[in-house]
């Protein structure tokens, strides 16, 4: 996927052809240039016309989805630029805040906090000055290149971003292949707790993509905690997930070889590496 420019429109700016501008950047830095499109952009495909040009047109590089029905699903450029690079249904499921972006640019204020069963007062709320000013900067210039802060800040969001996405697969498929279920008996309910052996070297977020796994697998209301390698020594971290009130693993703290139990008892960490010692652990913070 090479290209010679990505245009979007001119005057205010949005979040969604921000970030769209952002992910096409880090697969091709190129000059950005903010302006209506004219015939030969659209028909050029060495030209991204992004959020702008009534056209989606993937083949042509042309990215807009104002002239979609206005029942269509919430759908923004980011979108469009995602599913283009294949990794759209990724995006979706890793990235929390893709929908509420998607229902802000198409939907609205008072229709995305209906969606999120917010008041709508708590929207702006929501907003900082990190957002305010990198929209409001890039909105003012009519052209961004190599060198441009905007531009320089808007390619390392898109290289985050993607990095972020990509790991996040490659980390859900490891737990897919690796992770064990350990079953516990709670109130007379079948309850689980996973269990992700250490890998050597240990990465850096060792239960990172363990939520997204959950999800997937649709297992939210049967997991009580998760047991993951510690990154401050060679043992293991034990917590609860979803600070489920069945576990509380603050009465761990006088056990030999526990290092650090929180008072609130949803984190503790030891050095014990055998599974079996591990399971007694949590048998011990099971207190429902």
């Amino acid at each position: 996927m090479t290209f010679e420019k990505i245009l979007t429109h001119p005057g205010g700016a949005h979040k969604d052809e921000f970030l769209a501008c952002s992910v096409l950047l880090a697969i091709h830095p190129v000059p950005i240039v903010r302006g209506e499109p004219q015939e030969e952009d659209l028909e050029n495909p060495q030209t991204c016309v992004v959020d702008v040009g009534h056209q989606h047109e993937p083949n042509l590089l042309n990215f807009d989805h104002h002239q979609f029905p206005k029942d269509h699903i919430p759908t923004c450029s980011l979108s469009l630029v995602l599913q283009h690079i294949g990794i759209y249904e990724e995006a979706k499921s890793y990235c929390d805040w893709l929908e509420t972006a998607e229902w802000m640019d198409c939907r609205g204020p008072n229709e995305t906090a209906k969606k999120l069963e917010i008041d709508r007062a708590a929207m702006a709320k929501l907003n900082s000055a990190i957002d305010i000013t990198l929209i409001r900067r890039f909105s003012a210039q009519n052209r961004l290149d190599k060198g441009n802060p905007i531009w320089e800040i808007m390619k390392m969001i898109g290289e985050d971003l993607l990095h972020f996405i990509n790991t996040l697969k490659e980390r859900v498929e490891h737990i897919e292949r690796t992770v064990k279920t350990w079953e516990f008996e709670v109130n007379g309910e079948t309850k689980i707790a996973l269990f992700l052996p250490r890998t050597d070297p240990l990465i850096n977020e060792p239960s990172m993509g363990v939520g997204q796994y959950i999800e997937a697998n649709q297992l939210a209301d049967k997991v009580l905690a998760i047991i993951s390698g510690d990154r401050r020594s060679e043992g293991y971290g034990l917590s609860r997930f979803n600070d489920n009130p069945a576990v509380d693993l603050s009465c761990l703290e006088s056990e030999s070889d526990v290092h650090f139990a929180h008072v609130r008892g949803f984190v503790a960490k030891t050095t014990a590496t055998s599974q079996d010692r591990l399971k007694e652990l949590l048998s011990k913070g099971i207190v429902a």
